[in-house]
C-alpha cells in the first residue's frame, strides 16, 4: 500500500509534516516494520492537517515489527561493543609521518567534497548520467573537477553551486556541511577533549549552525534540541532520517586524533552520532572514523576497510553491505561490475542513506589502486551522495598518498582556505586546521 503523491519526500525536511510522514514510512518498512494501517489511515486525512499529519508520524513508534527480521542493530555504546568480536588493536605510527598525513587528510577530504558537489542530487544524478555527461565533456574517467559544457546540452543541469566547484572555477573551497562538520569536530574535540559529550554536540550546534545550513536527520535533532527534548529523543523523535548518511560525514576528525586507532576513533566518535542517529547511522559514522583511523597505518586499502569492519556490529545491515563488498573484490570482480552489483542489492535505499553510500565508499577505496584521483573519480562516478563520498575517500587516500603526491591541480585552487557556515569559522585557513589536529594528536585530549 503506497501514499497518496500529497505525501512527498522531495526535500526531506523534518520542518514539513509530508515530508516527515512519507519518510517516516519508508524508514519503518526498511527497518522491518509494518505499517500498512497507517499508511492506509493517512490516505484517508487530509496531508494539509498538520496536526493530523505529525500525529500519524508520532504513532508510527508504535508500530509492530513483522516476523523474519534477522538483524541486530543496537543503539547504546555499552551494546554495540558487546556484539563486537575482537576489537582492532591500536598500532603507533612515526611522530615524523603524523603532521604530513594529516595535513594530506584535511587537503584531501576538502579537495574531494569539491569534486563532488557538482554532481550532488543523486535521484538525478545517476552513475549512467554523471558517465554520459564526462563523456561529452571528454572527462571520463573523472580525473579533476568537472568540467562545465557552453552551452549545456539537454538533459543535464549541475547542482547550484557550480560556479565555484567545477574546473577553472575554484578559487578557495566553497562552503559545504561536509567541511562544516569536520571544522566542528575539531572545535569540539579543543573545548571538551576525551571527555566529549553528546549534550555538548547538541550545545555547539545550537550556537554556531544556522538550522537552514543543515539538513535530513541533523535538521530533525536541530528541531528537537530547540523544542527542549533530550537524548536519546533528540534523534528519535519525528526524525526518518536517522539512519541516513548525515552521522557518517562527521567522523573523519576522530580518526584523524586517534590515528593508528580505529576503536578509540569510533567510539569518541559514537557520543556525536548518537545526537542525530541511531542504529546504523551511529555505525557509519563510527565506521568511518575507524577507516580513517586505521588509514595511518594500514598497508592497503583492503586493510583499513576490514579493520574499519571491526567496529560495526556484525549483525548489522551496515556491516552486511561492507563484507559484501569485500567479497566482491576478493571474487575478482572489476569496479564496474562491483558498482552494478552494489546498485541492485541497495538502491533501494535513499541517495542519501548510509548503507548505500558506505558501500560504495568501500568499493572506491578497494578499487582505488591507493591512488587518490582513482578513488575520488570513481565513488564521484558513483553518483549517492557524491560530495560527502568524495570527502570520506579523499580523506582516506589523502593520508595514504601524504602531501607530496596530492594532485596539485586539486589541491591548488583551493587556496589553502575553506568557506564555513559555522559562526566564527567562515574562510578557516586550512594548514591551521590541520595544525591545530596535529596538536590534539600529539598532545592528546585529555
Amino acid at each position: 500500500m503506497e501514499l497518496r503523491p500529497e505525501y512527498s519526500s522531495e526535500h526531506y525536511d523534518a520542518m514539513q509534516p509530508v515530508n516527515l510522514l512519507h519518510d517516516e514510512v519508508r524508514q519503518r518498512r526498511e527497518t522491518g516494520y509494518d505499517v500498512d494501517a497507517l499508511v492506509h489511515e493517512a490516505n484517508q486525512t487530509d496531508p494539509a492537517d498538520r496536526a493530523a499529519v505529525l500525529d500519524l508520524v508520532d504513532r508510527m513508534s508504535l508500530a509492530a515489527r513483522a516476523p523474519g527480521w534477522k538483524y541486530v542493530e543496537p543503539d547504546e555504546l555499552e551494546d554495540i561493543q558487546e556484539s563486537l568480536g575482537a576489537l582492532p588493536e591500536a598500532s603507533a605510527i612515526p611522530a615524523a609521518d603524523l603532521a604530513d598525513k594529516i595535513h594530506a587528510a584535511w587537503l584531501g577530504r576538502i579537495a574531494g567534497c569539491n569534486v563532488g558537489k557538482p554532481l550532488e542530487s543523486g535521484d538525478y544524478w545517476t552513475s549512467d548520467r554523471i558517465r554520459d555527461y564526462l563523456v561529452l565533456a571528454d572527462a571520463y574517467p573523472l580525473r579533476d573537477y568537472v568540467p562545465v559544457l557552453d552551452p549545456m546540452p539537454d538533459g543535464f543541469q549541475l547542482t547550484s553551486c557550480w560556479p565555484e566547484t567545477t574546473r577553472g572555477n575554484v578559487k578557495g573551497s566553497a562552503r559545504d556541511d561536509d567541511i562544516d562538520y569536520a571544522i566542528l569536530a575539531l572545535h569540539l574535540l579543543e573545548t571538551h577533549g576525551s571527555r566529549l559529550r553528546t549534550e555538548d554536540v547538541g550545545t555547539a550546534w545550537i550556537r554556531l549552525f544556522p538550522v537552514g545550513q543543515v539538513f535530513t536527520a541533523e535538521r530533525a535533532a536541530y528541531v528537537n534540541l530547540v523544542d527542549g527534548f533530550t537524548v536519546p529523543e533528540v534523534a528519535r523523535r519525528r526524525n526518518p532520517y536517522r539512519e541516513w548518511i548525515g552521522a557518517q560525514i562527521r567522523g573523519d576528525v576522530f580518526g584523524y586524533v586517534h590515528a593508528g586507532d580505529p576503536w578509540a576513533a569510533a567510539r569518541l566518535s559514537y557520543q556525536d552520532a548518537a545526537l542525530s542517529h541511531v542504529g546504523n547511522g551511529i555505525y557509519g559514522e563510527m565506521w568511518a572514523a575507524a577507516l580513517v583511523a586505521a588509514a595511518f597505518t594500514a598497508s592497503s586499502p583492503r586493510e583499513l576497510v576490514e579493520r574499519a569492519l571491526a567496529v560495526v556490529p556484525p549483525q548489522s545491515r551496515l556491516a552486511e553491505a561492507i563484507r559484501d563488498v569485500l567479497g566482491l573484490e576478493a571474487s575478482g570482480n572489476t569496479w564496474e561490475s562491483a558498482l552494478g552489483a552494489i546498485q541492485e542489492r541497495y538502491g533501494h535505499y535513499s541517495w542519501v542513506h548510509t548503507i548505500n553510500n558506505a558501500a560504495i565508499v568501500a568499493a572506491a577505496l578497494l578499487w582505488s589502486e591507493g591512488d587518490y584521483l582513482t578513488g575520488v573519480g570513481r565513488v564521484v562516478m558513483s553518483g549517492w551522495d557524491t560530495d560527502s563520498n568524495g570527502a570520506t575517500v579523499g580523506s582516506v587516500l589523502g593520508i595514504l598518498t601524504g602531501t607530496r603526491d596530492l594532485p596539485d591541480h586539486l589541491i591548488a585552487p583551493l587556496e589553502n582556505r575553506t568557506r564555513s557556515a559555522l559562526f566564527g569559522f567562515d574562510n578557516s585557513v586550512i594548514s591551521d586546521l590541520a595544525d591545530r589536529t596535529v596538536r590534539l594528536a600529539v598532545d592528546g585530549l585529555d
